[in-house]
């Protein structure tokens, strides 16, 4: 995906989004550091839209619920073994629609946890790093 897409796909769902979650006035903007993601024209983008974005530091660990659903579409896309691009395309679709709404939900409901989990890393990390 070029970097064009990312604001494309912004423009289209990103309010869209926030309306259907009814996240009200008070929400924060999360994703990763894929160069897409923080490329000139989608930070010109999402400040053009005041969109409040979560500072996310390099190599941090991954607490968006939807990496965790990537993950799960290419671990049953990749064990029915697609030859070409075009079945690749195919089975993506296939397996994407399988994915049952509950499971998202417990992506979503996740969160917590791997946050906390988070942040006992990061202490830890942080007490280590001081004795060396």
């Amino acid at each position: 995906m070029r970097k064009e897409n990312d604001v494309d796909i912004l423009k289209q769902h990103l309010r869209t989004s926030v309306r259907k979650l009814k996240l009200g006035r008070k929400w924060v903007f999360q994703m990763d550091n894929d160069p897409k993601h923080t490329s000139k024209v989608v930070a010109k983008w999402l400040k053009d839209n005041k969109v409040k974005v979560l500072e996310w530091p390099s190599q941090s660990p991954d607490l968006n619920p939807i990496e965790n659903l990537w993950a799960e579409l290419k671990k049953l896309v990749r064990a029915r073994r697609p030859t070409n691009l075009t079945q690749l395309h195919q089975l993506c679709q296939e397996e994407w629609a399988k994915i049952h709404p509950t499971y998202c939900g417990k992506l979503v409901e996740g969160y917590p946890k791997r946050l906390t989990q988070v942040k006992q890393f990061r202490q830890c990390y942080q007490i280590l790093m001081k004795c060396m």
